[in-house]
């Protein structure tokens, strides 16, 4: 059976003799924000990084520019601060040149281009000034990081303004801005009232988009705390934002909710900040009409956005191709398993258990293989559960919340039988996944838990496993030089993965 091209695509080792891989191993972005300042690093696989320092400063540049026109006095002092520190960390850590953008605020105050030139003075480094349809870009582009296949329409809001980008048949359409964030909006509603001119501004920028798009895409901090705020009125099992999902539904409910709500109470129960709870009111009314307005069928929510989206700016086409995914479950086994590249031969063992299976779940049971043994450093008494809770928690990109558990679940049975004493992972799989997903996750951990017993052999390709559905016997062909390795414990892991397939284990030499 042939692999899915993406797990195909992405074999090549991101350490391998790869020049646009190695050239982003390790890039910085600082990012000055009306709202925020932030460094992040990137490092590790390219295709879908891990964050190497990662340094937030909620400065408020744009705090009094409604009211001003210019950038506020104290947002000033404190970015321009958080600024030189970022400077002289990203010099000692060797990341230069390190990208510097700036957003709204700066784009649109009266003293925007002065700040530019203290920053140029006093450390160094030139600020891009991403205009409006620039900004929406980078954060479809950010999307793109984390959803090779996107489509949709992706919203970004921050402190200033408000983007909207088209993404079809994987290319970027019609950006978008407007001064629909929740700090513009003090001065723009004017006399005429803050949900009216909401409600106008939308239905302009409905008329502008035109079509209809089923998934919309929300980019930004308040669009997060919002989501974050869902997950807590649903008291939903899973608290990882990226790709969590919402429908209209929800999201009017939410928006309902929290204006009941002691905001206060929640701030301090969620560890949100004074600065970024503030605008939430602004914004959920500014998400209510979106939503009304465009009436998508999902709303997804991604934790990557105009930082990411200048790494991706960067990288050939070669790099955005691969399976961010599989690309990130690779450059783990690579640095943690004990024996690199053996999930390959995992993989090629398990497949035929799976041989009816779609291309996204082929791409689960490939990352599966590839994280199989990442975290045999812990303690073997946790181990199962460590590989659950490292596998809902990770930061992965290409991998939804079933996803997420289905992996997980099937790690968990890659060091465990049973579920029992797991009440959390019982309320997670049982709440996101479909009960076939569930067995197959267990079929999974338990296939390669039997196949990790060969892991010191490079001739587990000649070893086959094979399901007679009609017969209902589950077959391994064991070579007769792995004979010495099918002990007493390899034969109980094998009955075990029978057991779980309702099959006879035969076990036959050749």
């Amino acid at each position: 059976m042939l692999e899915p091209e993406t797990v195909v695509a992405a074999r090549r080792a991101p350490g391998e003799a790869d020049r646009a891989a190695r050239d982003l191993e390790r890039v910085g972005v600082l990012d000055v924000g009306s709202n925020s300042v932030r460094l992040v690093i990137f490092d590790g696989a390219a295709r879908s990084p891990a964050y190497f320092y990662n340094e937030k400063i909620l400065c408020g540049l744009g705090a009094s520019l409604a009211e001003t026109g210019r950038l506020d006095p104290e947002g000033c002092r404190r970015a321009l601060s958080a600024i030189r520190r970022f400077s002289f960390l990203a010099k000692s850590m060797g990341i230069e040149p390190l990208n510097c953008v700036a957003t709204a605020a700066v784009r649109t105050a009266e003293d925007g281009a002065e700040f530019c030139e203290e920053v140029m003075r006093e450390t160094g480094l030139r600020l891009d000034v991403a205009s409006g349809e620039r900004e929406a870009r980078l954060s479809a582009q950010g999307v793109l990081l984390g959803w090779p296949d996107a489509e949709g329409l992706v919203c970004d809001i921050g402190g200033s303004s408000m983007e909207l980008a088209e993404i079809l048949d994987g290319r970027i359409r019609n950006c978008i801005t407007s001064d629909l964030g929740p700090l513009a909006l003090k001065r723009a509603a004017g006399e005429m009232g803050l949900g009216k001119y909401i409600g106008r501004k939308l239905k302009e920028l409905r008329s502008q988009v035109g079509r209809k798009f089923p998934v919309l895409f929300l980019v930004g901090g308040s669009w997060r705390v919002i989501a974050r705020l869902d997950m807590e009125r649903r008291n939903y099992p899973l608290k990882v934002l990226h790709e969590y999902k919402m429908d209209k539904r929800s999201v009017i409910d939410t928006v309902k909710w929290i204006r009941r709500a002691d905001l206060d109470k929640l701030r301090q129960d969620l560890s949100i900040s004074p600065a970024r709870m503030s605008l939430i009111p602004t914004a959920s009314a500014v998400l209510k009409s979106l939503v009304r307005n465009f009436d998508p069928d999902q709303i997804a929510v991604s934790s990557y956005g105009i930082r990411e989206g200048l790494l991706y700016d960067r990288m050939p086409d070669s790099l955005r191709r691969r399976d961010p995914l599989i690309e990130a479950c690779r450059n783990m086994e690579l640095s943690a398993a004990r024996f690199p590249n053996f999930g390959d031969a995992l993989y090629q063992f398990v497949l035929p258990l799976f041989a009816s299976s779609g291309r996204e779940r082929l791409r689960l049971v490939k990352a599966a293989c590839l994280l199989h043994d990442t975290t045999w450093r812990a303690h073997p008494d946790y181990r199962a559960e460590i590989c659950f809770d490292n596998a809902t928690r990770a930061n992965l990109g290409g991998l939804d919340h079933p996803g997420r558990v289905f992996l997980a679940l099937a790690l968990f049975h890659r060091y465990k039988n049973s579920r029992a004493g797991a009440p959390h992972l019982k309320e997670l799989a049982e709440e996101l996944l479909l009960p076939q997903w569930i067995s197959e996750a267990e079929v999974l951990g338990k296939a390669m838990r039997f196949g990790s017993m060969f892991g010191v052999s490079r001739s587990l390709g000649r070893g086959r496993i094979a399901m007679r559905s009609q017969e209902r016997r589950l077959v391994f062909h064991l070579p007769r030089e792995l004979s010495d390795l099918y002990g007493e414990v390899a034969q109980s892991r094998f009955h075990a993965l029978a057991k779980a397939m309702d099959c006879a284990p035969i076990v036959e030499q050749c």
